[in-house]
């Protein structure tokens, strides 16, 4: 082994001779050792700052159209863009900066949980619209049960006729109807809350469900009813159409509707007309008044850190996203490995369930949350009053109360009036009877402690009577005579 010293001479030698033999000559060495020294010494890593590329003036809209077409776009419709904005590389460094910053936006995606639905609870709506035709779309979460019918307009009228059309057809009404923040349903947002409108509301309390929406600019959180739109669309209304009138639309479509819920769904592997044969039971009544062991299989873990087998699907821990998985059947249960290794076990289920692991995900199931984000000033202090005010807010947003942000405004005034600890209380007892107006509030203030506090049957009732000194009962005893 030669010194470090030896090396260097070795190697300044070779950068003055350029010849393996005649440096050996030199330094007293053979050509097989210098040629060896060189070697090691162009193996060691080599800092070199990154070099300017043809595409990087064009990065910002690379990226920018990658992710407004979710990774879809191809590089051939971007190069005439590109052309536009400047770019003069060539077609295939296009190619590679559009399949980098793909790569980048599918690294960056958020991590989605499969919805395991409950029977009898969600049913998702949707409006669609293609030329002059409105299509109304309804899917129920559990059984995969689809309703089209066809509109000439979408008003809140005709949403919630063929919203009873289609309790009508299920036979029940499920305990949710969720929704887009759709203009003809909604009468405001507050603080990133829905107040419904009032004719929706009175519909809802009619039917006995309760309206729920999805978050704004997020098409994603109700998958289920726009892949029904887009089907409806060019199966129904692209692939049997034109129709004559409204009438023959939705003939045909009563027609496609039976037909589609008469044939295997591919997710949940059933009829969704027999599905809904057992959801029906869980559905709450129409009102009387109203308008074994196999072989080895191998699967790729999806993007939801799942896999399929035999129409269900089993949970994966989310390090082995996009990884090749062997599935083994042991008796009762399920065994995904990765390279001989198990990674997960779950217990069999039927086709179209789930098994899914907490663990897996980093987390419990958990319903989704609307936040309450105050963006005016008078929201802001508003919901500074604590945790009553929030509560407040929604169950005031749930009972359609008309210019709620003009009522917490006066709400916020009263403060300097009565103090906050005097408003808190009101609005507890103005929460606790339902009564949403700052009318309601300012009476309840200005009647001070006067105001009657009923109690449960039985209970003790806090009369605030001022106390008296208490003698026992044997300060009343007769003195024995002596």
């Amino acid at each position: 082994m030669k010194t470090a010293r030896e090396q260097l001479d070795i190697l300044s030698r070779y950068q003055e001779l350029g010849s393996y033999r005649a440096t050996a000559a030199l330094c007293g060495t053979t050509h097989k050792t210098v040629r060896r020294v060189i070697e090691r010494r162009s193996r060691a890593p080599v800092e070199r700052p990154p070099r300017p590329k043809l595409t990087d003036p064009v990065r910002g809209l690379i990226e920018t159209r990658v992710k407004a077409t979710d990774g879809r776009i191809s590089a051939k419709r971007l190069l005439p863009l590109c052309r536009a904005e400047g770019y003069t590389g060539s077609a295939r460094s296009l190619r590679r900066a559009v399949a980098r910053a793909k790569l980048a936006h599918r690294r960056g995606r958020r991590v989605y949980r499969p919805w395991l639905p409950v029977p009898g609870e969600h049913l998702v709506i949707d409006w669609g619209e293609e030329g002059p035709w409105k299509v109304f779309c309804a899917v129920l979460a559990w059984s995969r049960w689809r309703f089209v019918r066809f509109a000439a307009r979408e008003d809140q009228a005709t949403t919630l006729a063929l919203l009873a059309e289609c309790f009508e057809a299920m036979g029940g009404v499920p305990g949710i109807v969720l929704a887009d923040r759709m203009g003809c349903l909604k009468g405001g947002v507050v603080a990133n809350v829905v107040v419904p409108a009032p004719g929706y509301v009175a519909f809802a309390a009619q039917y006995g469900f309760r309206p729920d929406f999805c978050e704004a600019g997020d098409p994603e959180s109700k998958g289920l009813v726009e892949n029904l739109v887009g089907y409806a669309k060019a199966d129904l209304l692209v692939g049997q159409g034109p129709f004559a009138d409204l009438a023959d639309a939705n003939a045909m479509a009563t027609a496609w509707c039976a037909e589609v819920n008469g044939r295997v769904h591919g997710e949940t592997a059933a009829v969704p007309d027999e599905r809904l044969a057992v959801e029906r039971t869980l559905l709450r009544p129409l009102p009387s008044l109203r308008p074994a062991t196999g072989p080895v299989e191998t699967r790729t873990v999806d993007h939801l850190r799942t896999v399929r087998l035999r129409s269900a699907r089993y949970s994966v821990p989310g390090a082995f996203i996009r990884e090749r998985v062997e599935l083994r059947v042991e008796g009762p249960e399920l065994v995904i490995a990765h390279r001989g290794a198990e990674i997960a076990r779950h217990r069999l289920v039927g086709p179209g369930e789930m098994s899914l692991v907490d663990e897996h995900y980093g987390r419990p199931a958990r319903k989704p949350a609307r936040a309450v984000r105050p963006r005016t000033a008078a929201e802001v202090a508003f919901l500074g009053l604590g945790p009553v005010a929030e509560a407040f807010l929604r169950a005031a947003a749930a009972a359609g109360t008309t210019k709620l942000p003009t009522e917490l405004a006066i709400v916020v005034e009263l403060e300097l009036a009565h103090g906050r600890e005097a408003l808190v209380a009101a609005l507890e007892r103005a929460l606790a009877h339902r009564r949403f107006r700052a009318a309601d509030i300012r009476a309840i203030l200005a009647a001070g402690i006067g105001i009657s506090r009923p109690t449960r049957p039985g209970a003790d009732l806090a009369a605030g009577l001022p106390a008296v000194p208490v003698r026992p009962l044997a300060a009343y005893a007769l003195e024995e005579a002596s």
